[in-house]
């Protein structure tokens, strides 16, 4: 059975505020964890205004103290903009709160060349790209693998903590493959993103990985999806225009900060009749962007992705204003899949 898990953007509806986004970011956590989810994790963004997840950290620790099994995560901790030394301690504070129950997704992106510079603490020195240096750095604080004669050796990160983060490396390029699969950590593509780059980039993770006392000793094969389902083919079909509605937006040079995601209707009345129609399923083998359709389509459809790429996981993205619809979205999926609730026992008080 694949494990099923959420990316959650917390994304704040026009007539809504980042308070409202994260109630509702909560709710669907409680409501993933009780129809058998695997994982909840929280996306990083910064100068966007319809979304409320800006530091993945803070909601992560809020919601594990209000859940009991789900395991919680970042999607990801964007590690081009820290220190690796932060990022470690900062996850070792987390594992006091609800040990044992976190994954430390490390990534790296741009926000646009102004909030990369505001982000940067020296503003006189230009970006760097160490990212493959900073995931090493980072494990090696957590598991105290540092050569003998490393300064860093002699800084004690918390030593009573004994938990440890999963670790995952997320990607969209499959740059970072032969990096999660060399240290022997899981690896997280974004399909959504780049539907075209998923299979070879997990096929590469998965040849070439090698275990470490770091992660699993086999693959961990994660495929995140832009998923959308409801009763009908055409209702999960227009759920994707809200999502169309914010690329086309970005394409059209709007910053992140001025882009609102707007219904199905105002999506209906701003996408044009082609970017209506795109297609939300597999066409001559070529991968859609968004997904789209009743429980068994979306479910014949995500199978064969996961042929195609040996995943062992499927990680759902939806961008909506209409949270009930995407949490009932959620339920459709993990019933099609076969995802049980009773992977997670439901408590006496429902939790």
């Amino acid at each position: 059975m694949v494990k099923l898990s959420i990316v959650e953007q917390a994304t704040v509806a026009s007539d809504k505020t980042a308070f409202d986004a994260f109630n509702e970011a909560l709710a669907t956590t409680k409501h993933a964890e009780r129809h058998g989810f695997h994982r909840m994790w929280f996306a990083e963004h910064h100068g966007i205004s319809s979304v409320a997840s800006h530091s993945p950290e803070v909601l992560m620790g809020a919601v594990a103290r209000e859940t009991k099994r789900i395991r919680i995560g970042s999607g990801a901790i964007l590690l081009n903009h820290y220190s690796p030394l932060k990022v470690a301690e900062l996850f070792l504070q987390l594992e006091v709160m609800a040990p044992g129950r976190f994954d430390m997704g490390l990534g790296r992106a741009t926000a646009g060349p102004l909030v990369d510079l505001a982000l940067r603490r020296d503003r006189d020195a230009g970006p760097l790209d160490d990212f493959g240096q900073q995931v090493q750095e980072v494990l090696a604080f957590l598991h105290r693998d540092f050569p003998a004669d490393h300064p860093f050796g002699q800084i004690p990160l918390m030593p009573t903590v004994t938990a440890r983060p999963d670790p995952w490396v997320l990607g969209s390029s499959g740059s970072s493959a032969g990096l999660a699969a060399t240290l022997g950590i899981g690896y997280s593509f974004a399909a959504f993103i780049n539907p075209a780059g998923a299979v070879p980039a997990l096929r590469a993770y998965r040849k070439a990985f090698t275990p470490t006392p770091y992660g699993a000793e086999t693959p961990q094969v994660m495929l995140g999806v832009s998923v959308f389902a409801s009763d009908t083919d055409e209702e999960a079909h227009q759920m994707t225009w809200p999502t169309r509605a914010v690329y086309a937006s970005l394409g059209l040079g709007r910053s992140g900060g001025s882009i609102i995601v707007p219904s199905v209707d105002e999506a209906s009345r701003t996408l044009t009749t082609a970017q209506k129609d795109e297609p939300s399923r597999i066409v001559n083998g070529r991968w859609p962007r968004q997904l789209a359709g009743r429980p068994e389509t979306v479910r014949d459809q995500l199978l064969q992705m996961i042929e195609q790429t040996g995943a062992t996981e499927i990680m759902l993205q939806s961008i909506s204003p209409d949270q009930e619809a995407r949490r009932y979205s959620h339920a459709l999926i993990a019933d099609a899949l076969g995802v049980k609730p009773d992977v997670y026992p439901i408590t006496a008080d429902g939790a």
